[in-house]
């Protein structure tokens, strides 16, 4: 008999980075109704409790855990590690930022804060949570990254630095830790229905712009962007590694 044990995370741990609301929020619930204990971490301590409350009403047996911290900081992303146990199944990369500028506009330090949120974060999470890893192993790491960080977007240089070294970055992890029995892989989502994508697609021009580029002709749902993320972390993805997965309605496929 064929077992769904590929197909399922039961007792597994997973952290989520920016896991409060949209794509981060959506992925707790994803891997929470596959079984897996979740460790959400973003900065705001009230939308942390409720985000809680909403997994545990979908899923009462579920364990969630919060942490409140700033990664755009060094101190944030040591209250991390400072309050969390080993070992540790899965880390889900996903909280970021953006300043929607030309580069001529943008200052260094609107640029350093972009690059501390996306990129410093990921990298320094994905460093000092190796232990927790490498003790929970087989183990597996899912970057957020972007279609920003494949091809240009109007996103800004800056935000399409930052996805686009994320993606490097999940390849050398990759390499460097696969004889360890940690994975590393991400995804890259286009437009997903979140408050931050729907301020920008408000705009009718813009978003008739969006749809008139991407083949499945709408906006990608955060549930969407989830379940490829769980795909990445299930037992069932154990032979992919080093893998950018576009979530983007075939947007970046998309020729002429």
């Amino acid at each position: 008999m064929l077992s769904n044990s590929h197909w399922r995370l039961d007792g597994a741990r997973a952290l989520i980075t920016g896991g409060s609301s949209g794509i981060g929020l959506a992925t707790a619930l994803e891997l929470a109704s596959l079984g897996a204990g979740l460790v959400l971490v973003a900065r705001n301590r009230d939308k942390l409790e409720k985000a809680r409350a909403e997994i545990t009403s979908q899923v009462p047996d579920c364990s969630v855990e919060v942490i409140s911290a700033d990664l755009a900081t060094g101190e944030g992303r040591q209250r991390v590690v400072d309050r969390l146990e080993a070992p540790l199944n899965i880390l889900v990369n996903n909280s970021g930022t953006n300043i929607r500028k030309r580069m001529t506009d943008l200052s260094l330090e609107e640029y350093r804060l972009v690059q501390e949120a996306n990129l410093v974060s990921c990298f320094e999470m994905c460093r000092l949570l190796h232990p927790f890893l490498l003790e929970g192993a087989p183990s597996c790491v899912v970057n957020n990254a972007s279609v920003a960080g494949l091809t240009h977007l109007r996103t800004g240089a800056p935000y399409g630095m930052s996805k686009a070294a994320m993606i490097q970055l999940t390849r050398n992890l990759a390499v460097e830790w696969a004889q360890e029995g940690i994975r590393v892989n991400a995804v890259a989502p286009w437009y997903i229905r979140t408050p931050l994508a729907d301020q920008v697609l408000a705009d009718p021009d813009y978003r008739k712009e969006v749809l008139d580029r991407t083949p499945m002709g709408r906006v990608g749902e955060p549930a969407e962007c989830a379940r490829a993320i769980a795909f990445l972390c299930l037992p069932a993805s154990s032979y992919i590694t080093g893998q950018c997965l576009p979530v983007d309605g075939g947007f970046t496929v998309y020729g002429f």
